[in-house]
């Protein structure tokens, strides 16, 4: 299901894209336009395929099939310095050389922008100034990157991707390793990034809350397809999380923003006699006729009945 099939040209593109690890496909045939201007996040179980998605995106994965599209050119044929001076790319779980300094990483942003009669100069100097403010990282400049928490380091790894100031920014499950008041606060940087510098944003995501909540555009994944695209208020409801995560579920309108808010219920179990994800979608602030009532916590396996 999709809320619309129209292409509007976009600076980043999948065409038919068809992805493999070995002998493994993730990803089939998968067409994608990333809206410019805006925040796409992209959601769905683990190993659905959208972390390796967003890796193809970034030419750190090679197509087994289709093409990756900048500009309307196959990534492929782009050089890598003119990639990087368009893409920012923050993967998952990436490495720091051993004992380099927080500044010393975030200042590797700007590689890009370098060339080798060039020395640092003032605009570097305020990018990774910038970057190391946004992200409440500048007290940590003198410090070992492994020396840092899980946290304070994947602060640092996004300060380094936006020191690299490019147009388009990927972000591959950015909230990694942070706690909630940090989560909240790399989200808020990455929508403020989106509507005073105009940044076109694609972020992987496991939560569909947050998802919904900083999304313009939002792609629900499943087995390696596209299983919705559009916006948060138009294609999340409890049918969606039935069919992308197999949960049941009431979606609601978030008391503080208004997007969907999904209260999860109990895994999906099929019976005869349900629409089994394939009849009418419900608004996101109706329950569907068939979700299985919300149990305490310290209630049994067994649901219990609905109030009346």
């Amino acid at each position: 299901m999709s809320s619309s099939t129209d292409r509007t040209p976009s600076r980043l593109a999948a065409r038919g894209l068809t992805l493999a690890y070995d002998d493994r496909t993730v990803v089939t045939g998968l067409d994608l336009d990333v809206p410019d201007g805006e925040v796409t996040v992209v959601v769905g179980p683990n190993a659905c395929g959208k972390s390796t998605t967003l890796r193809a995106l970034g030419r750190l994965l090679k197509p087994r099939g289709g093409s990756v599209l900048l500009d309307g050119r196959e990534l492929a044929s782009v050089p890598t310095r003119q990639i990087a001076l368009a893409v920012g790319l923050l993967p998952q779980s990436p490495a720091a050389p051993e004992a380099i300094t927080v500044a010393d990483l975030v200042s590797r942003g700007r590689q890009p922008h370098q060339r080798w009669w060039q020395q640092w100069s003032a605009e570097d100097e305020r990018a990774v100034t910038d970057a190391m403010e946004r992200t409440d990282t500048a007290g940590l400049a003198a410090r070992p990157v492994d020396e840092l928490s899980g946290g304070q380091r994947q602060r640092v790894w996004i300060a380094m991707a936006l020191a690299q100031e490019t147009d388009l920014l990927l972000l591959d499950e950015p909230t990694t390793y942070l706690d909630i008041a940090h989560q909240v606060e790399v989200l808020d940087l990455v929508r403020q990034l989106n509507r005073e510098r105009g940044r076109t944003v694609v972020m992987v995501l496991h939560d569909l809350n947050q998802a919904a909540r900083y999304a313009d555009h939002l792609v629900a994944m499943r087995e390696g397809r596209i299983v919705a695209r559009g916006r948060p208020s138009d294609i999340v409801d409890a049918r969606l999380v039935r069919e992308v995560f197999g949960l049941e579920s009431v979606v609601v309108p978030d008391p503080v923003t208004g997007s969907p808010l999904v209260v999860p219920g109990s895994p999906w179990q099929p019976d005869d006699g349900h629409d089994h994800g394939h009849g009418h979608r419900h608004g996101h602030g109706e329950a569907p006729e068939d979700a299985v009532p919300l149990r305490s916590p310290s209630t049994s396996r067994s649901p219990r009945k609905a109030n009346p």
